[in-house]
């Protein structure tokens, strides 16, 4: 550290700021063990122990909301995990840098729409009267309810999400397969490999430590959904899908003031995503010869 007392300067604003906003905030955790009460403050509260999570447990909304946000995280990963990957792969296709960058801004740029917007537009173009339903009701007679049918919620959540994601999530695939030595190509293709063989023996290995870490890091956010895209999605008639934890979370600890409550909720799903990150760090690691995460 001595010898490199400039590097560890340059790191303490990132050390102090992780510090203060990461774990400076899990001291407000003690109030999911609490009857938490404003007045009293946290120290002055009554210790409950694990009641508010056996509450939560055995709460009525307990099963579906969990598997409302297990099934829309699972199919989520399932589905978006490849896209980003395939489209990095199509690019690095591409040798005409001009229609390159064209195609990248184009992909990259929903990444910077708001989700206020896209949940607008989702809206807009989904309606009874928007462009999509006017075609099913030419086709079918009738339009499509999209955004007030539960099984539908899915569906357009999931693949809004990676019309707005897998561009910028590519970035990085691009960026790994950009070090790929050419002459490896070159000679693959003196020695008569197709396009697909190339792609299977050459750059599908060089990314697949980036893959691995990718995957980790997803698999172990798996319950950490979105809560604004999905509290902005939810009709009254879509609720059986669309009610998740954050946004439970949110009503409980928000709307209704039960603080408690809702950071037990809220624990337990971080929890989850503790167990979560190791298990899938554990397996990744048996599949991928010793790489994963740490």
């Amino acid at each position: 550290m001595k010898k490199h007392y400039f590097l560890y300067l340059m790191l303490a604003p990132a050390l102090i700021l992780t510090l203060i906003f990461k774990y400076g905030p899990m001291y407000g955790a003690i109030i999911a063990f609490k009857d938490f009460s404003p007045i009293k403050g946290i120290m002055g509260s009554e210790w409950v122990g694990f009641y508010n999570f056996e509450k939560f447990l055995s709460s009525p909304n307990f099963e579906v909301i969990f598997m409302n946000t297990l099934k829309l995280s699972f199919f989520g990963l399932v589905l978006s995990f490849p896209v980003p990957i395939l489209l990095a792969l199509m690019l690095n296709q591409v040798r005409r840098s001009a229609i390159k960058k064209n195609i990248q801004l184009f992909l990259y740029a929903p990444n910077f729409i708001s989700v206020v917007v896209v949940v607008g537009m989702l809206f807009i173009f989904l309606s009874p009267t928007g462009p999509i339903n006017q075609i099913f009701t030419w086709a079918t007679g009738e339009p499509m309810m999209f955004m007030s049918r539960p099984e539908y919620f899915r569906w357009i959540y999931i693949l809004s999400d990676i019309w707005t994601s897998a561009g910028w999530a590519s970035i990085i695939y691009v960026a790994a397969l950009a070090n790929v030595d050419p002459e490896l190509h070159n000679a693959a293709n003196l020695d008569g490999a197709n396009l697909l063989q190339r792609i299977r023996h050459i750059d599908l290995p060089t990314i697949r430590p980036i893959m691995a870490i990718v995957f980790i890091l997803a698999a172990g956010g798996i319950m950490s959904i979105g809560f604004e895209k999905a509290y902005l999605m939810q009709t009254a008639t879509n609720l059986p899908t669309s009610e998740i934890i954050p946004t439970y979370v949110y009503k409980i600890g928000l709307q209704s003031g039960d603080y408690a409550y809702s950071a037990a909720v809220g624990l337990f799903n971080s929890l989850i995503n503790v167990v979560l990150l190791i298990t899938v760090n554990f397996i990744v690691k048996k599949l991928n010869e010793g790489d994963g995460l740490y």
